[in-house]
């Protein structure tokens, strides 16, 4: 017996969302910092550190994890030739890594019709995702449009971790 596709689509949803429960409890634990790694042209691993969180995608609707890139940094360099990454969140002895490929949107990385205005307030909702607040969100803004922010998007299609 097989599922209509919509019944699949739902259960694929859900798995997602299961999924990313655990990466998304650790977030409010240590200021969503996480260890992003991604390919450099030679095939050897360029790993930082940021901030991120689990949000939905602005297109799909997925569950996804979320973080804000410079415009100029050697990460997105990578992200743009290869766009899969490694993003593992930790706390204490407790850790979950997610795998998978990336969308980017940004001033130079256009995303599905995404507009300026709705690029601001992606940028907005993943530094909240991963716990910051603002007390200037006009500033907050200017300084996201002047370093050419990019909001980089992971959707899951592996996971794993402690537990």
């Amino acid at each position: 017996m097989s599922l209509p596709s919509t019944a699949i689509a739902v259960a694929a949803r859900r798995l997602c969302m299961a999924d990313l429960a655990p990466f998304a409890g650790l977030v409010p634990l240590d200021h969503g910092l996480v260890v992003i790694s991604t390919s450099r042209a030679d095939g050897t691993v360029q790993s930082s550190v940021v901030n991120a969180g689990v949000l939905d995608h602005p297109l799909t609707g997925r569950p996804v994890v979320g973080f804000v890139s410079g415009g100029s940094s050697r990460r997105l360099v990578n992200l743009r030739a290869r766009p899969l990454a490694t993003v593992v969140i930790r706390a204490g002895w407790t850790w979950a890594g997610v795998e998978g490929p990336v969308d980017l949107c940004g001033p130079d990385d256009p995303l599905g019709g995404i507009d300026g205005e709705r690029l601001r307030l992606l940028l907005r909702e993943i530094f909240t995702a991963a716990g910051g607040t603002h007390e200037d969100w006009e500033e907050y803004d200017r300084v996201m449009a002047e370093e050419r922010r990019v909001a980089v998007f992971v959707t899951p299609e592996r996971t794993y971790g402690s537990g």
